[in-house]
């Protein structure tokens, strides 16, 4: 076998004759040449067989994602040199010799030199009878989330082989997995899906098992040294898994390392699920590890859930208003409603407490229709009552815009209680990361609605959007305020930013002022909207409407 390295001859000449079905091929990167061993599927002149796979559509375009990750595998074992020997996966061919598309295994087996650096690659592509395609397919139903016995005795036995070492369960998924069934479609949702079993079998050696679990959430047990290489593994996971296809979407993982190597492995993954669960709307990281105070926490939401639905029911949530001022004169220009919860045994919960658990678990969506309708029927009682209304602004979560027609609630509301459109005002956080959310604000600007972004300036791209933005005011968050109040550079930006905003046409609003520097400062910049507790904290209905009538009467 000429150019073939003599000690790999005649292990390549005994896996040909040992399955006459698999086309062979050797392939020197180095000497950029590929040799058919047995059948002729390339031109001659091909050098890289990969390349021309992908080019010459011989790989059906749902296979194409995780035969990128293949490539990537065997180009990464080249460059930088890689601690497996092989590396496999299946995708759909179409062979020169037929017209159609066929389920095929991909196998390439690293040949080292002297150096045990990888230099040549011994690749084959092997179809699959009809028998063998049936056999996949069941034995992928007992490693996944049917019944997954397989998996949860190779975990054990993972765990048992390695007494002296560190183990790791990791599980995943995608950070709000239904929105990608909504806006892409379920068929997608499942290519995708499978796009990370198929793209784990790659990335995972035989020592780490894995397992789709249910739904979109994923485990792999892994042997590691220190955190350090663990976190390296699990952004190599990250790396791998997302862009499918060009789509936008978050993995989050939540990792449980075996201190009590007696337990049962399913208490490792229920810890490893918990700490996945926690990290979920966390910004910053999406690495959680499972720690003995996350029950604690767990616990905690847990009777949050279990008080919610009683909890509405009951009127135990409650509407508080936040007065809005005019730094000059001093009176009440508007006010935001904020959701405050009466527990009838636990005294008032902190909204840090479950505003977050409601984000996730989806009941904000019922939270904030309460809110609407509480601050339609405070607008329609100051107009009753002959009290002078100002408008009310109300947050709308991201879960709403994603699920429902804001529009459509909003106008239902406004005229069951006859209230002015001017009156009743939308905040969106500036934050928001949905699809769409241009052409939802678009929307409610065309409907009439004033739109609020609100905490520009919490640390993202506040000024690029201000060039395209739909929002009518900008509410300065308290954290940009505070933070650049402290320096004569901050301070000159703040003053810059009020300017640039005014002199494009969008109004102020100063959020978090809680001194008297402040609010002269905000003024002396041009900004004379003011909310924050120098003014007044959230406070009762009741209460705010005293206070409305009362200052704005003086003259």
């Amino acid at each position: 076998m000429a150019n073939i390295p003599e000690k790999y001859a005649a292990k390549i000449v005994s896996m040909m004759q040992a399955d006459e079905d698999t086309i062979h091929l050797f392939w020197s990167p180095a000497e950029n040449a590929v040799i058919q061993l047995t059948s002729t599927i390339f031109p001659e002149d091909v050098r890289d067989p990969l390349d021309y796979m992908r080019e010459s559509g011989m790989i059906e375009e749902s296979s194409l994602p995780v035969f990128d990750v293949f490539c990537a595998k065997i180009e990464s074992g080249i460059l930088s040199g890689t601690d497996t020997n092989s590396a496999g996966t299946d995708v759909s061919v179409k062979l020169p010799d037929s017209d159609e598309f066929v389920m095929c295994h991909l196998y390439a087996l690293f040949l080292r030199g002297e150096d045990n650096k990888v230099t040549d690659v011994h690749f084959n592509i092997r179809p699959y009878s009809l028998k063998e395609q049936f056999d996949r397919d069941v034995l992928r139903c007992f490693t996944s989330d049917k019944n997954p016995k397989l998996f949860s005795r190779r975990c054990a036995n993972t765990v048992k082989a390695n007494p002296d070492k560190n183990i790791a369960f990791i599980q995943f998924d995608v950070e709000r997995f239904k929105l990608i069934n909504e806006t892409y479609g379920v068929e997608v949702g499942d290519e995708l899906l499978q796009f990370f079993n198929d793209s784990l079998a790659l990335v995972c050696t035989e020592e780490q098992p894995f397992c789709r679990l249910t739904a979109d959430v994923f485990m792999i047990v892994t042997v590691f040294d220190k955190r350090d290489d663990l976190v390296a593994f699990i952004r190599k996971i990250e790396s791998m898994l997302c862009g499918y296809n060009d789509m936008e979407y978050r993995l989050v993982f939540g990792v449980a390392e075996v201190d009590d190597r007696t337990a049962h492995t399913r208490r490792h993954g229920d810890n490893a699920s918990l700490a996945r669960q926690l990290i979920k709307g966390n910004a910053l990281e999406n690495i959680g590890f499972y720690n003995s105070n996350m029950k604690s926490k767990l616990q905690q939401t847990q009777a949050i859930e279990d008080d919610m639905h009683k909890a509405l029911l009951n009127g135990e949530f409650l509407m508080y208003l936040q007065p809005k001022h005019s730094i000059k004169t001093g009176k009440i220009i508007g006010a935001e409603a904020l959701a405050r919860w009466q527990h009838p045994t636990k005294g008032m919960i902190s909204p840090g407490d479950f505003i977050p658990v409601f984000e996730q678990n989806g009941f904000i969506l019922k939270l904030d229709s309460f809110i609407w309708e509480e601050a339609c029927k405070r607008i329609r009682s100051w107009i009753n009552n002959g009290i002078a209304p100002v408008p009310i602004s109300v947050n709308v979560s991201r879960e709403y815009l994603q699920t429902f027609d804001v529009v459509e609630k909003v106008q239902s509301l406004l005229k069951k209680y006859d209230v002015p459109i001017s009156l009743l005002e939308l905040e969106i956080t500036e934050s928001l990361d949905g699809i769409g959310v241009d052409d939802i604000v678009k929307r409610m600007k065309d409907a009439g609605f004033t739109m609020l972004m609100d905490d520009f300036g919490s640390g993202y791209s506040s000024l690029n959007m201000l060039k395209t933005t739909q929002f009518d005011v900008l509410k300065i968050d308290r954290s940009f305020l505070s933070e650049f109040m402290e320096s004569a550079r901050g301070r000159k930006i703040i003053e810059h930013t009020i300017s640039m905003s005014q002199d494009i046409g969008l109004d102020i609003i100063a959020e978090g002022v809680e001194t008297i520097e402040q609010a002269e400062f905000l003024s002396e910049c041009g900004c004379d909207s003011a909310q924050g507790f120098y003014y007044s904290k959230p406070i009762p209905v009741a209460e705010f409407d005293k206070r409305l009538v009362e200052i704005n009467s003086k003259q």
